[in-house]
């Protein structure tokens, strides 16, 4: 939850305990919990021109006071995942700045709320969310890549991670599961955004799985093979016709696409003629490590003599499997 979904952004002090405390009793009463919580650093125009980045050093002080608030906040309520998303982090013109400078002020600002965290005891974790564009023409972090490449340059990347979302992938055409794999490979993968999207388009955030029933098949499989044990969160909406039941069924089918997938992965790592494929490839092969380097293993490795012909004759059924693979989703195996 962004700190003005529940909080709003001018309340009083004393406006603000007695809506914190009512919610936190309602998620009692209904046994519900606040695993992540972020802060909202694009609806209000004072960030037209960016936050943690603005030009103005005004904006960038409040920018970092509202985000200490919005983790005092996260910290009451139990969230032990703070994700930051940089909406307006960006430019319609390079004029306005060199890009340096802003990847500079952004270090600074993640190095601040760190030690913050740190002083507070906190124990969060932060979560950095990559998007391409909208609102801005061009966001700076516009790849969870990106975000790999930068935490390594701040004080504590101990602390920091990435939030992918697959809606923020998709619009750029890129495929969400490989940037998700290189962030667990990393040991980033602190949180995920769960949606859908259609490529080149603006950001939709459909329910999940019902734009793209493949990809979110691959996603589900990879989450499910790693044992990705984090939360599971549907960032996604209704569509804007619905009443209140509507986006009660909504929820629902966000979970259940996920739970169908999730069985669906299980049966493909089960079935009988897609794991014959998948071990015949895997002894296809040399009996040579590569993962090692040593000066024997190189010096054998130039004396091997590979049959380029025979290698060609090897079959690749990935056409197969792929089938298989639509066979099994489409419920007729």
């Amino acid at each position: 939850m962004h700190d003005n979904d529940l909080v709003p952004i001018d309340a009083t002090t004393a406006e603000r305990d007695c809506i914190v405390r009512r919610f936190k009793q309602a998620c009692d009463s209904h046994g519900i919990v606040v695993p992540m919580a972020t802060v909202s650093l694009f609806f209000h125009p004072v960030f037209r021109d960016g936050a943690f980045t603005a030009n103005d050093p005004e904006v960038r002080a409040y920018a970092l006071q509202k985000t200490l608030r919005a983790m005092d906040l996260g910290a009451e309520l139990g969230a032990k995942i703070f994700v930051l998303w940089g909406g307006r982090e960006g430019v319609e013109t390079d004029a306005c700045r060199r890009a340096d400078e802003a990847i500079k002020r952004l270090r600074e600002a993640i190095n601040y709320l760190c030690e913050y965290n740190i002083e507070r005891g906190y124990g969060m974790k932060l979560a950095l969310e990559a998007k391409p564009n909208e609102p801005r023409a061009d966001i700076y972090m516009a790849t969870t890549g990106q975000y790999l490449g930068f935490i390594p340059t701040l004080d504590h990347p101990e602390m920091v991670g990435v939030n992918p979302e697959v809606a923020h992938e998709h619009m750029s055409g890129l495929n969400f599961m490989h940037a998700v794999a290189q962030a667990w490979e990393a040991g980033k993968l602190f949180h995920i955004d769960l949606n859908d999207q259609m490529p080149g388009r603006f950001d939709q955030d459909l329910r999940f799985g019902s734009s793209n029933l493949k990809s979110a098949f691959w996603l589900v499989k990879f989450l499910e093979d790693v044992s990705y044990a984090g939360p599971r969160h549907f960032d996604a909406h209704a569509y804007r016709t619905e009443d209140y039941e509507g986006v009660k069924d909504f929820a629902r089918g966000c979970m259940r696409t996920y739970l169908i997938l999730k069985e669906k992965a299980r049966r493909w790592g089960a079935d009988r003629e897609i794991r014959g494929i998948l071990s015949e490839m895997a002894s296809n092969g040399i009996d040579f490590k590569l993962s090692l380097y040593s000066r024997e293993g190189a010096s054998k490795l130039l004396t091997l003599v590979f049959n380029k012909d025979e290698i060609l004759k090897k079959r690749l059924p990935y056409e197969r499997l792929d089938q298989l693979t639509i066979d099994l989703l489409l419920g007729v195996r």
